[in-house]
C-alpha cells in the first residue's frame, strides 16, 4: 500500500481519497450513526422512564406507609 501512494503529492493522500470514501460510504456511515444516535436515545428513554417509575413507586409506598392505610 505505500509503495502505491509513494510518488503522489501529499493531497492525494490526505484529501482526495478520504473524499472519495466519503463519497462511496457516505450511505453507510450515515445510517450506522443514525442507528447508534437512535440506540442511545432509545436507552436513555428507557433509563429515564425506569428511574422514573422507581421514583414514583418509592413516593407512593411512603406516603401510604405513612398514613397507616396498611
Amino acid at each position: 500500500m505505500q509503495e502505491m501512494f509513494q510518488g503522489l503529492p501529499w493531497w492525494v493522500k490526505w484529501v482526495a481519497v478520504p473524499a472519495i470514501a466519503l463519497v462511496v460510504f457516505g450511505g453507510l456511515i450515515a445510517s450506522v450513526a443514525a442507528f447508534l444516535i437512535g440506540l442511545l436515545f432509545k436507552v436513555l428513554l428507557f433509563a429515564a422512564l425506569v428511574g422514573g417509575l422507581i421514583y414514583v413507586v418509592r413516593k407512593f409506598m411512603s406516603s401510604s406507609s405513612s398514613r397507616g392505610d396498611w
